[in-house]
């Protein structure tokens, strides 16, 4: 008999499928920020390491798609053996959906230059009509 982890799980969460959705999208988010800022990068590898984060972000658990943009602005071809720029968070923008019982929920992250932080956030919080857990 398979182990159902989900339901071994929420035995831990005492929320809502909404509250729980959004912890899911927070923890996704905080780990793309906290894993990848600082990674070496430059024009000849910024589209790959946008695939890699948003595919190894997508096989989580809860998480339905995620897309993961990187700003080109401040990245130049390598000239040399030295020349790279190493990945801050002014330059993600990131869209994900993760869904949770009845809940479907997209989040972002992006920098607002008016605040001068990258900001997590909810965009978007829908019922996907499956039954609550």
């Amino acid at each position: 008999m398979a182990v159902d982890r989900v339901k071994i799980a929420d035995h831990f969460f005492d929320c809502s499928d909404t509250e729980r959705a959004a912890f899911e999208a927070g923890i996704k988010l905080g780990t793309i920020y906290h894993q990848f800022v600082g990674t070496p990068i430059s024009r000849e590898n910024v589209s790959l390491l946008e695939k890699a984060i948003a595919e190894g972000t997508k096989i989580q658990p809860f998480v339905k798609d995620a897309e993961v943009r990187i700003s080109r602005d401040e990245l130049a071809s390598k000239k040399g053996e030295f020349d790279y720029v190493s990945l801050s968070g002014n330059m993600l923008n990131v869209r994900l959906v993760v869904e949770y019982g009845s809940v479907r929920l997209t989040a972002g992250m992006k920098f607002i230059p008016e605040i001068s932080y990258p900001l997590m956030f909810i965009e978007k919080i829908e019922r996907c009509g499956k039954k609550s857990r």
